[in-house]
């Protein structure tokens, strides 16, 4: 592993990357992915659009202004100048990010990594504690801060340099940036200098930090995007997953951009409010979870979807029967991907023909996956076991002994358990660490989930293992019915019966509870280990059959 010189005075990313022994395979087997040794994104995302297209062509919108990429090229150099003159930013220094999704927020982004620093994207709904162990472990020297957000930022970290934005004091980054000429000769980086850190979500403990080159930010619209997404210059994007997250970044700035498309940004929306703006803007690419998919078609906004040309699912295992349900509503076929913060984004997935419902797809072209055994040995098509990935993105924690668990002989662990069938599908069975292991059985919750699901009474659903003296653990579902159903012993009975005549009666649930909500992330990831923590504190004896 060769680095190049980098453009960082301030070496504190590179001096934190992993020992090259502990770095995974990094394969650059497609053409378009040998890039020139000195590139700053930033650039890259803007300056060919506009060569291209012109300035004029529309670039960042919200649901009350449109920003043209001439207007966008011209505000990151104007915040460029302000973090370079004004507060003393270095190349290779750290700038935390900390609003909703909106253009002010996108370009300061792009500003970042023009600079030459490296952004530290966080999410508004982050409190004291999370932004002080943020602020730690990138040792952030600066932080551009929505002016609505900014209380938890400065309560974690009291002597940080924090410039506001959005807001109409004299010190608010509006104010600082207009009396900026909007002219600014971006740091040429190397391809391999970090550009941002991304925080993993989901997990407890501490947070893991993602460092992801400059070259990593036009790899991934190069690969799923430009491989399986397919979007052109004419669409708008859309979607609900924060800037502050890997699926975020890609879906709403990576991959339109780089096309010189258009991105919608919504601070944020219902379900009936997503799909007001999709039919109302004309959004033609949509990101999403897969509840929010399920709740669109639950509130009846079918209609107002089907001017959709691309749907995108990520963050947790798309149920057939949701994608069923969707398409059958909309003409629509939602695209599955699996990504993680570790890779930056989707390295499986399918569209169009190439889908089969429920599975997750094919290796996205650049990538590898395989399914190991826990010596790393292959398994044999149709057995479960881990799931392997290795392409031209990869894990590099930042100072963190736990890269030698996620990475192994070259490969990157996910954490999530498979199967690969015969023609070079994967199909989700859980997170490593979310089987159920029941009287000698092995249980994939999500499997069950499906099932529940395609129940007419059934929202939402969540299946994990509840301790049981006899059993060692049984399956438990946490199910939120629809308005006017009925949570009493006789549903439970229909719902079991349902999952025993789909598939092994060994799976299905012997203690099913009905609840309003079920736990989850910002980023709509249900939090298994949650409903694990609180089967743990009930008793078998609540099992309805």
């Amino acid at each position: 592993m060769q680095l190049s010189p980098s453009a960082h005075t301030d070496t504190f990313c590179r001096d934190s990357l992993p020992a090259p022994e502990l770095w995974p395979d990094l394969e650059f087997t497609l053409p378009e992915l040998k890039y020139p040794d000195r590139l700053n994104a930033a650039d890259e995302l803007l300056t060919p659009v506009i060569a291209a297209g012109g300035a004029g062509r529309r670039c960042l919108l919200s649901p009350t202004e449109t920003w043209s990429y001439g207007q966008v090229a011209d505000l990151a150099c104007q915040i460029a100048r302000v973090l370079t003159e004004d507060l003393g930013v270095l190349p290779g220094n750290r700038v935390l990010l900390r609003g909703s999704n909106n253009p002010w927020l996108a370009a300061c982004w792009l500003a970042v990594l023009k600079s030459g620093a490296v952004a530290v994207p966080t999410m508004p709904m982050l409190r004291a504690a999370e932004l002080t162990s943020i602020c730690a472990i990138a040792r952030v020297d600066v932080a551009l801060c929505d002016h609505r957000f900014t209380a938890d930022l400065t309560a974690a970290a009291p002597g940080l340099l924090v410039v506001e934005f959005g807001g109409q004091g004299p010190g608010d980054l509006t104010a600082l940036t207009a009396a900026k000429p909007a002219e600014f000769a971006s740091v040429q980086t190397a391809a391999d200098d970090v550009a941002a850190i991304h925080f993993t979500s989901g997990t407890t403990g501490r947070p893991k930090a993602a460092m992801h080159f400059h070259r990593d930010m036009l790899v991934v619209a190069d690969t799923f995007s430009a491989r399986v997404l397919r979007p052109t210059a004419d669409d708008l994007f859309t979607g609900t997953p924060p800037l502050a997250f890997a699926f975020g970044i890609g879906a709403l700035l990576l991959f339109p951009l780089r096309v010189g498309a258009a991105s919608l940004l919504l601070e944020r929306a219902s379900p009936a409010e997503l799909a007001d703006f999709i039919a109302g803007q004309g959004a033609t690419v949509l990101s999403t979870a897969p509840t929010a998919y399920r709740a669109m078609l639950a509130a009846g906004q079918a209609d107002k979807l089907r001017g959709l040309r691309r749907a995108v699912s990520a963050g947790e295992h798309l149920p057939e029967s949701t994608w069923t349900a969707f398409h059958e509503a909309t003409g629509v076929r939602i695209i599955d991907g699996i990504g993680s913060t570790e890779l930056l984004h989707i390295f499986i997935a399918a569209a169009d023909d190439d889908i089969k419902p429920g599975s997750t797809g094919i290796a996205v072209p650049g990538y590898t996956a395989a399914v190991l055994d826990l010596d790393g040995k292959p398994v044999a098509d149709g057995e479960p076991g881990r799931l392997a990935v290795k392409g031209p993105t990869g894990c590099r924690y930042l100072n963190d002994e736990r890269q030698r668990g996620y990475v192994q002989d070259g490969w990157n662990l996910t954490g999530d358990t498979y199967i690969r069938d015969a023609d070079g599908y994967f199909w989700y069975q859980a997170r490593s660490d979310d089987m159920i292991i029941s009287g000698g059985y092995n249980i994939a919750g999500p499997e069950v989930e499906d099932v529940l699901l395609s129940h007419p009474d059934v929202t939402e659903c969540g299946v994990v293992g509840a301790p049981d003296e006899a059993r060692g653990q049984i399956v438990k579902a946490y199910v939120v019915l629809r308005d006017g159903a009925v949570g009493d012993a006789a549903e439970a009975r229909e719902l079991q019966d349902l999952v025993k005549e789909r598939i092994a009666p060994y799976k299905y649930p012997r203690a099913v509870e009905f609840v309003a909500t079920l736990p989850r992330t910002s980023t709509g990831k249900l939090q298994r280990f949650r409903l694990r923590e609180q089967a743990a504190g009930t008793s078998a004896g609540n099992a309805a059959g």
